[in-house]
């Protein structure tokens, strides 16, 4: 399956000018960027007009609405005019980077000096007048041999805000009682241009009910077969599963109004089990991994932080407890495996089975064994069949959450680390995580800051983007996992 409900970015460049400059300087260094994130891979639009006044501003409008594209690069090729340029980004009202240009050789400073270094704090003061929040990056003068790793972070941050902005969140069932962690104001998904509908349990088992016998049951069965493979343990509930995506993606195509993307968060169990007749987990996988995320537990929040990875890496996503400690005996028996890492950087991250796939190690289809002991502990699993169960892949990993406080104040934390090649020897969708300084972090940054034991799993480091993403959308409060020496405010110095 490939990623299919994020925005196609197309991106321009548009080099601006100051008057009292050579205005070639420029539009050469433009096509130079240009050239380069091709030579990279990276399609890049080039905007024939370069802006020195308000005049220019307009053609160059004009140009980019006539090419389609909605993410720009301003792109200081001398001092740039500071008025113009942050005009274009007020009217283009879409993302925009701000670049600048390095000097190019000591051989060309008189007629080749463009002074872009001078120019970008004068343009950052007029973005700060227009109350702009443009993406600069860390280091924003650049050589055009530098400018694919800066473009290439703006496509994935330009797709997370145009993803949100056209968002719809579809939730099915209250959140539970014992679940009030993952239970969260929703008005600030309104600030980021997030649409939410709400819904009954009983809306969403109305519709599965119409879908009774429907003909294309058969065709989504086979194509569950053919993803499963030998881990088919349970294929007598497969058509029941096939019902329930077909219901989901009913739902989604006769609701999604004027937005263009989704994303669910329901309620999966206890009642669910009972009316429905089987755990939703493998449904969930098949849909993260098209990248449409569905959250456990009604987490809305969850939810949409699993859509900003997606977009981010247009990889699945994944919502994981962050869930037990590793035991100090399967620490030391996996030294070899373990690295730097002390013991207290591991956590093991599990979920009931709603991990794609592509992104287990191993996997097959099984019963939920914690709602088998309270569902039906006496006999064989039924309602309780539906899982996608193994261990989750060796590899790079983000721990990415949004969520908004009591008081509909958003927050956030971005951690990198990765899973090792360790065997939990558990169930559910597991896997050993491994973040530097994850016990400094557990307790100053997840308990601290009151966060739910919901992580978005993101399967690629991914932190830059996402740090970067949170600062253009006003957050605040965006924690991250501090090194040796780099106290947290409230942690014991002793």
């Amino acid at each position: 399956m490939s990623i299919q409900n994020v925005p196609e970015v197309k991106m321009g460049i548009v080099a601006v000018s100051r008057d009292c400059f050579p205005i070639a300087l420029s539009g050469s260094r433009r096509t130079k960027v240009a050239q380069e994130c091709l030579k990279a891979g990276i399609s890049i639009e080039e905007i024939t007009i370069v802006v020195e006044n308000e005049k220019d501003v307009l053609k160059a409008l004009a140009e980019i609405e006539s090419k389609s594209i909605n993410a720009l690069v301003i792109y200081l090729g001398n001092f740039g005019p500071e008025g113009p340029e942050t005009m274009l980004a007020q009217k283009f009202a879409k993302p925009v980077m701000f670049l600048a240009a390095s000097e190019e050789t000591q051989d060309n400073l008189i007629n080749g000096r463009g002074d872009a270094y001078c120019g970008l704090l004068n343009a950052s003061y007029n973005i700060g007048l227009r109350k702009l929040s443009p993406y600069i990056p860390e280091v924003p003068v650049i050589m055009p041999c530098e400018a694919p790793e800066k473009v290439s972070d703006f496509f994935a941050i330009a797709r997370i805000l145009l993803g949100i902005s056209s968002l719809k969140i579809f939730s099915f069932g209250p959140r539970p009682q014992d679940f009030l962690a993952c239970n969260a104001p929703i008005s600030p998904l309104f600030d980021l241009g997030v649409e939410i509908m709400e819904n009954s349990e009983l809306d969403l088992y109305e519709s599965y009910i119409k879908h009774n016998d429907d003909p294309r049951i058969p065709d989504v069965v086979k194509d569950m077969e053919k993803e499963l493979g030998r881990g088919n343990n349970h294929p007598g509930i497969l058509p029941k599963l096939a019902q329930y995506e077909l219901t989901l993606l009913d739902w989604a195509q006769e609701n999604l109004g004027a937005s263009k993307y989704y994303v669910f968060a329901n309620k999966c169990w206890p009642a669910f089990e009972a009316a429905f007749g089987f755990v939703p987990c493998f449904v969930n996988s098949r849909f993260a991994a098209k990248g449409i995320p569905i959250a456990c537990e009604t987490d809305i929040f969850g939810a949409l932080s699993e859509y900003m990875i997606t977009c981010a890496t247009m990889l699945p996503a994944t919502l994981l407890d962050i869930n037990n400690t590793v035991p100090y005996d399967m620490y030391n028996s996996n030294i070899e495996k373990v690295k730097e890492y002390s013991k207290h950087d591991l956590f093991m991250a599990f979920h009931c089975g709603n991990t794609a796939s592509s992104c287990m190690g191993n996997c097959s289809m099984q019963h939920q064994l914690i709602m088998h002991r309270l569902m039906e502990p006496d006999s064989a699993p039924n309602i309780t069949r539906g899982t996608l169960e193994g261990t989750i892949r060796a590899g790079e990993i983000t721990l990415f959450r949004l969520q908004s406080t009591a008081t509909c104040e958003l927050k956030s934390y971005v951690a990198e680390g990765e899973i090792l090649d360790i065997d939990p020897r558990s169930f559910g969708a597991i896997g050993v995580f491994a973040v530097n300084e994850m016990a400094r972090f557990y307790r100053h940054v997840l308990i601290a800051d009151r966060y739910p034991h919901h992580a978005g799993i993101a399967f690629a480091h991914a932190g830059r983007v996402l740090f970067a993403t949170m600062k253009l959308l006003g957050i605040q409060n965006v924690a991250f996992n501090r090194q040796k020496g780099m106290l947290y405010k409230d942690e014991n110095p002793f």
